[in-house]
């Protein structure tokens, strides 16, 4: 009998069935992006708190002015804690019960495939299925698209209280945009294809090595060792290219990343500078500016990530 894989989605039967799970969870979801918005919000105070500081201490501030300052500071920094607290535990009960409802889903879809087509894509594909592109999916939707949205939401606060704060030192950080634009574009048009790839391969081998464990006695009895076991290198070959496909993808794209992450924020220390000793902003802006513009690191980096891991669960 041969042996068929089991249907793969295409991508907008994935966005569907993703849409789907939000709808179910949209209540608790707007919690966890409320959450870390508000987290996000509190993160601001510091970097702006912190330029004013520095102002106030040019401009000869009395000790009062210092002290609300940093008490200001220290209101901002343990609010920040304690929203990202709650706000991480109200992402993690809310990822075990998408967890649940992933798994469950699956056993009802497998149970209601007719029972020989079951039989005739192999235990290889079934555990695969069962264990890592579950396991894949569900770390993508329990955690990657509230990460995603709570990492747009931060990179929206952070870049409206840098253009409040100093409108002309927002346009320094501008620079790195088309950089991770144009490797964003380079790295999706080719990530969806080679993680399909690397998922069949992997399916292609456990199902090899399953066969393997079940007829071992067979195989000897028959004499067809050497067979098997050039059908497991072969898989194994099949599975290690498919690996070094995704790895080169990640190893041009990251650095291509990195690097724009870098340059916006030495152009905005470096053009702050001079819009200084111009006169055109005070001291304290600059490096409100500059903290800001490092701020953004983080979120932008946490999105790129989570786009890599969705094309994981994508696929």
């Amino acid at each position: 009998m041969a042996r068929i894989a089991l249907p793969v989605a295409d991508a907008p039967e994935v966005r569907r069935y993703a849409r789907t799970l939000l709808r179910q969870n949209a209540k608790q979801m707007s919690g966890v992006v409320g959450l870390h918005g508000l987290a996000a919000l509190a993160g601001l105070g510091a970097p702006i708190l912190l330029g004013r500081l520095i102002d106030t201490l040019r401009g000869g501030g009395t000790f009062g002015a210092v002290d609300r300052i940093i008490l200001g500071l220290v209101v901002f920094v343990l609010a920040q804690a304690v929203l990202t607290r709650f706000a991480a535990l109200a992402s993690s009960q809310m990822g075990e019960k998408v967890l649940a409802e992933l798994r469950e889903d699956f056993v009802d879809r497998v149970l209601a495939i007719p029972l020989s087509t079951v039989e005739r894509a192999g235990t290889g594909d079934l555990v695969t299925r069962t264990s890592r592109d579950v396991a894949a999916l569900a770390h993508s939707v329990r955690r990657g698209v509230p990460e995603t949205l709570i990492a747009l939401v931060t990179i929206v606060l952070t870049g409206a209280a840098l253009v409040w704060q100093a409108p002309i030192l927002a346009l320094p950080c501008l620079v790195g945009v088309p950089i991770l634009v144009a490797g964003a574009r380079w790295y999706l048009r080719r990530a969806t294809p080679a993680y399909l790839r690397e998922n069949a391969s992997g399916s292609e081998l456990i199902d090899g090595l399953t066969e393997a464990v079940e007829g071992a006695r067979t195989t000897e009895a028959l004499g067809a060792d050497a067979r098997r076991s050039e059908r497991t290198d072969d898989d194994l070959r099949e599975n290690y290219r498919a690996e070094r496909a995704t790895l080169r993808l990640r190893s041009i794209f990251w650095p291509i990343a990195d690097m724009g992450f870098m340059i916006p924020v030495a152009s905005t220390l470096l053009c702050g500078g001079w819009f200084f000793v111009q006169g055109w902003a005070t001291a304290g802006e600059v490096v409100a500016a500059v903290l800001l513009v490092q701020q953004l690191i983080e979120p932008v980096d946490r999105l790129l990530s989570w786009m890599d891991e969705l094309q994981v669960g994508g696929a």
